[in-house]
């Protein structure tokens, strides 16, 4: 999740700028905004503050999606605000001035020039002044637009700002009759990625797979898990990438803890191992997950319930295409899930009965996907009303269905065999809905049973 901070002179913008995405379409984003928002009304967009890791040293800097996504910039202590038709420039930037002296010990500021020459910013203030300029850019505004309850200490700033505001209202000051949530129409904007940011995830799903591979190739038995995730860490590095969220290179069992990240286990001989690890290229994620045997062999119970995952997650992604609803591929992976299952002697029952009683929960217990972009779990509706949201052109998510069967796992009161404990299995891809279909942007990592044991034994040889 980390994003390093960027060199941000102007003479050396080619290093802050998303090489993807231009100034034009920045603007663009925030022209689209604006024209969505009332009339009188005024937007506030914090930077993502810097977090501390310990004592006096710092996490490295990864900048708030919605800020990065209306303005580029990529520095902390600063804050837009969009003002549409005011006079004087819609578009204003608070954020740090030039200074030499700091610079020297933390790097290269835009400053206010930079802001405006680099940034587009109409107006550029310096982040210390806020409290003296801000609240009179509301004196104007009957609404204010304002994510609140993601930054406390920032709430707290705001909401100071307009209780100022109402102390001079005998005076003739007007104060700002509603706070609207700036989220849902900045949210719902992100959803429909352009082409550049498509772009942008391509790479970011190419590097990734590429670092998939590398892992297969490398893992052997006897491996620690956190040998393998530093092949990851080493190949996003290498290509200018960060990692979109911390890996999970879980060996055997541990494959079937959703969230495993302690990565500090042996791999065996026999078992499978399962890595969850994306890049993130120019702050837009990959998500992509593999699963394949440490010793470079399916053994026939493995080989079975990985067909199975790998057949029930190409059925969820022929599920993604314009028109579909957001439920439609996980109600295919279900289906195809469950009735293997039953084949497979781990359910018993009538097929539908089952899928309405949910009984596949016990080894699959999540849902099938999630949004995809500029953050893992991006931004957007699943359902508009009470109706699952439709699939258009533009949308990106992941298709990602499993199978856990942790050694303690029980249908009922009935222990499962043994002989299939103790695997995790799960595949997931990133998903472009196109005009005709659909896009898999992570297709380069290979998952079919037949790819995976080819590439490890070339691998051995």
């Amino acid at each position: 999740m980390p994003q390093t901070l960027p060199c941000t002179n102007t003479l050396s913008m080619s290093l802050t700028m998303n090489p993807h995405i231009k100034p034009t379409e920045f603007a663009r984003r925030r022209k689209r905004l604006m024209q969505m928002m009332d009339k009188a009304s005024v937007a506030i967009l914090p930077a993502a503050p810097m977090q501390t890791r310990n004592r006096d040293a710092e996490h490295p800097y990864r900048q708030d999606s919605d800020f990065h996504y209306l303005t580029g910039f990529g520095e902390p202590e600063a804050v837009a605000v969009l003002i549409p038709k005011r006079k004087h420039g819609e578009f204003i930037l608070f954020c740090r001035e030039r200074d030499p002296k700091m610079e020297t010990w933390h790097g290269r500021r835009a400053g206010l020039e930079g802001a405006m020459e680099h940034y587009g910013a109409d107006d550029a203030f310096p982040i210390t002044d806020i409290d003296d300029i801000l609240p009179g850019l509301l004196e104007s505004a009957q609404r204010v637009y304002y994510a609140m309850g993601c930054d406390t200490r920032f709430d707290s700033q705001v909401t100071g700002w307009v209780n100022r505001l109402k102390e001079k209202a005998r005076a003739g000051i007007h104060t700002p009759s509603e706070f609207v949530t700036l989220d849902h129409l900045l949210h719902d904007m992100r959803l429909y990625k352009s082409r550049s940011e498509i772009t942008a995830m391509r790479r970011a799903a190419k590097i990734s797979a590429q670092a998939h591979i590398r892992a297969m190739r490398c893992a052997q038995p006897g491996m620690m898990e956190y040998a393998v995730e530093a092949e990851f860490l080493y190949h996003f590095k290498r290509h200018d990438c960060d990692q979109a969220y911390t890996p999970i290179v879980g060996g055997g069992e541990n494959g079937c803890i959703l969230h495993y990240t302690e990565n500090n286990a042996e791999l065996r001989d026999g078992d499978l191992l399962l890595i969850d690890a994306g890049a993130e290229n120019a702050l837009y994620a990959a998500d992509i997950t593999r699963t394949f045997p440490v010793n470079g062999v399916f053994s026939p119970e493995q080989r079975a319930l990985y067909q199975l995952v790998l057949d029930t997650q190409l059925a969820a992604i022929a599920q993604v295409r314009p028109g579909n609803h957001w439920n439609q591929p996980h109600e295919a992976a279900v289906r195809v899930l469950t009735r293997g299952l039953v084949k497979l002697g781990l359910l018993e029952g009538n097929l539908r009965t089952l899928i309405k009683e949910q009984a596949y929960r016990p080894f699959y217990m999540h849902r099938t996907g999630h949004w995809l972009g500029l953050d893992v779990h991006d931004v957007g509706d699943y359902k508009v009303g009470d109706q699952w949201r439709v699939l258009e052109p533009g949308m990106v998510l992941t298709v990602e269905p499993g199978l856990y069967i942790a050694p303690d796992t029980k249908v009922g009161k009935r222990a499962v065999a043994k002989k299939w404990q103790g695997i995790g299995i799960r595949i997931e891809d990133d998903v472009l809905v196109t005009k005709d279909g659909h896009e898999v942007l992570s297709k380069d990592a290979p998952k079919t049973i037949a790819k995976i044991e080819a590439l490890m034994a070339e691998a051995r040889q």
